[in-house]
């Protein structure tokens, strides 16, 4: 499974399953409906019925632990943060999800996996950069799952990747409210072979 995480800020419940079966046909698995979304939850409900269960659905912009009951409810399994709250991370575990909180510091980073995070969302990459990643990175445990999310495209994958990062949170650069399921599944299959020409050009450099 690819670590590229599609993030559908603003999707309706009405457009979710088209433009989900355009994303996972391009071979993305990991689907995030941030919370702040129109009727969110039933636009992940709907998606989750939808598609197989190799496929995995969650929420984004989630901020109380509450939220992580109503996600688990609709059938999510992955609850992203722009912040990193403990309750959350806590009350996500509690129910068997997959957690990843947002990060800015290296104590941000360490009291996330302290409280259970599965992995950690370096938000806004757009601020911390490539090199700033690199340097939090050197005091986290080697096999920390890290995301950058919020100013990343097919233009910069290779150098984060370089960096160490796992994987990415991608948005506007791939939906964006009012896009036709032609231009996203477009803009979905270029990243795609964007993320995987990277991933393997990192490779080859670490041979």
């Amino acid at each position: 499974m690819r670590e590229l995480i599609a993030i559908l800020r603003g999707i309706t419940p009405k457009e979710a399953c088209s433009v989900a079966e355009v994303i996972i046909q391009s071979g993305i698995s990991i689907i995030e409906v941030p919370l702040n979304s129109p009727n969110a939850l039933k636009s992940i409900e709907l998606m989750v019925k939808s598609f197989d269960k190799e496929i995995i659905f969650g929420a984004g912009t989630v901020l109380k632990k509450n939220q992580v009951q109503d996600v688990f409810d609709c059938g999510g399994r992955i609850i992203v943060s722009p912040n990193c709250s403990g309750d959350v991370i806590r009350e996500t575990k509690l129910k068997g999800l997959i957690s990843l909180p947002g990060v800015f510091t290296a104590s941000e980073c360490l009291c996330a996996l302290e409280n259970g995070a599965d992995g950690l969302k370096f938000f806004p990459s757009s601020i911390i950069q490539p090199e700033g990643f690199q340097a939090i990175k050197a005091v986290l445990p080697k096999d920390t799952r890290s995301y950058a999310v919020g100013g990343v495209d097919s233009n910069n994958f290779l150098d984060w990747f370089r960096a160490g990062v796992t994987g990415f949170g991608v948005g506007s650069s791939l939906y964006k409210v009012g896009d036709s399921k032609k231009n996203i599944s477009a803009k979905a299959k270029r990243l795609v072979v964007a993320f995987d020409q990277a991933q393997a050009s990192n490779f080859r450099r670490g041979d």
